[in-house]
């Protein structure tokens, strides 16, 4: 039996304690500053996990001049160029910073990821996540099919390792907000069951919080009840707070990161990777990753297990999502290659995607309900209702729709926002 990696022994640990593990999006281009960075969620008064966040010259193979800004400008990085310090350093930091108490999972954000990988698997990393599909169409313009490649060998690389590292799905993402739960349900598993194909045994299976709580609710039922029935893997839920237009208010921020807090606890996801206020305005400090990490954890860590107010809608979600499984399941021998005919045909088509390889036909909308659903289905298995075409204006108003619901419901309530 392959040896349980330590990110999903640990994460399983918290669940069984009952306390949720909460995780930062962070990266910095010194490694004084990623070193300070990891050691200060480390002992932040919460249960945590540590991230490093590769920087956009890394995730986009810019070797050259990721080597020039980290010798003429280091600060100036939007993350760590882990390949330009050298696999040597990066060990040196996983081992002084992680241990089996403090797994780190090092997140890049590349569709070709081989190289990484391999540098990965020799400093010795706990954890990755990203996907042949999450991880390509919504970053550039690569071949889906180039991707799916390079995603199947660097699967398998990691596979051969003596343990492992954990790999956590990004399709539950996709594009941040506007896709529909269905088809984010459906994407991550999907990607779950790629890495499983390749051999991956510890797997974490995303969801991000979209606009409304009981759909998010179902989605997460949805999510679980799925991943159990296709993998037989250890797999935990790991939910995003909102990773889309942020609100501008502190108490706007506060109160949507509490929101995310308390879904994460009723919807039983077992990691919860946070966001800051400061989210709308630039990359946040560490301190501030730290004062999110310590208010999410306070905040789930006195929420009840159940509550009237956090109810699951009943939209048939689950049933839409494992349609959009199946039929994807039909379009080839391999997962691969399921999920390249799969969007070629337009079974599996990313609403408001560019990318050469998405039909781009599909729409969605939030309706009256302050739901998330389809007013377009192109060629995908679901059901669209009737809704007016989705204009530049409208469209606007839906990337909007969390930051102004928060920002108001904030000023209305000051002190509740803030608790």
């Amino acid at each position: 039996m392959t040896p349980t990696d330590r990110f999903t022994g640990f994460v399983g640990h918290a669940r069984a304690a009952g306390r949720l593990v909460v995780q930062p999006r962070m990266g910095f281009g010194e490694l004084h500053r990623m070193r300070a960075g990891l050691r200060a969620v480390r002992e932040a008064d919460a249960t945590t996990v540590g991230t490093v966040t590769l920087d956009s010259y890394t995730r986009c193979h810019d070797d050259a001049t990721a080597r020039r800004a980290l010798r003429d400008d280091p600060a100036g990085l939007n993350g760590f160029p882990l390949l330009a310090h050298g696999v040597p350093a990066v060990r040196s930091l996983l081992q002084d910073c992680s241990s089996a108490g403090f797994p780190v999972q090092i997140r890049h954000g590349t569709p070709l990821p081989l190289r990484l990988f391999r540098a990965m698997a020799d400093a010795g990393a706990d954890a990755t996540e990203g996907g042949p599909v999450s991880y390509c169409l919504p970053y550039g313009r690569v071949p889906l099919a180039r991707a799916v490649a390079e995603w199947s060998a660097g699967c398998e690389l990691l596979a051969a390792q003596p343990v492992p590292p954990h790999m956590e799905t990004f399709g539950g993402c996709m594009l941040g907000q506007l896709c529909p739960p269905s088809l984010l349900v459906a994407l991550s598993v999907l990607e779950a069951m790629f890495f499983q194909e390749h051999g991956l045994r510890g797997i974490s299976l995303s969801y991000a919080q979209q606009v409304h709580r009981g759909q998010d609710l179902e989605a997460l039922a949805a999510l679980r009840r799925l991943a159990g029935e296709r993998l037989s893997t250890p797999h935990h839920l790991v939910l995003y707070t909102f990773m889309g237009v942020f609100p501008r208010t502190e108490a706007g921020s506060r109160r949507l990161l509490a929101e995310s807090a308390r879904l994460a606890v009723h919807g039983g996801a077992e990691r919860l990777v946070v966001k800051t206020p400061a989210e709308a305005h630039r990359i946040p400090t560490v301190e501030e990753n730290v004062t999110s990490l310590e208010y999410a954890a306070s905040v789930a860590a006195t929420t009840p297990d159940r509550a009237d107010s956090y109810r699951a809608t009943e939209s048939g979600l689950y049933e839409e999502a494992r349609t959009l499984v199946d039929a994807t399941l039909e379009a080839g021998r391999t997962l691969g290659d399921c999920l390249v005919n799969a969007f070629a045909r337009g079974v599996l088509d990313v609403p408001y995607c560019l990318h050469p390889d998405n039909a781009n036909r599909a729409r969605a909308t939030i309706d009256a309900r302050s739901m998330l659903g389809w007013s377009r289905a192109g060629g995908m298995p679901v059901t669209a209702t009737a809704a007016a075409p989705v204009t530049a204006r409208r469209l606007t108003e839906l990337l909007t729709h969390n930051r102004r619901r928060f920002d108001r419901d904030a000023v209305r309530h000051p002190l509740r926002s803030a608790s």
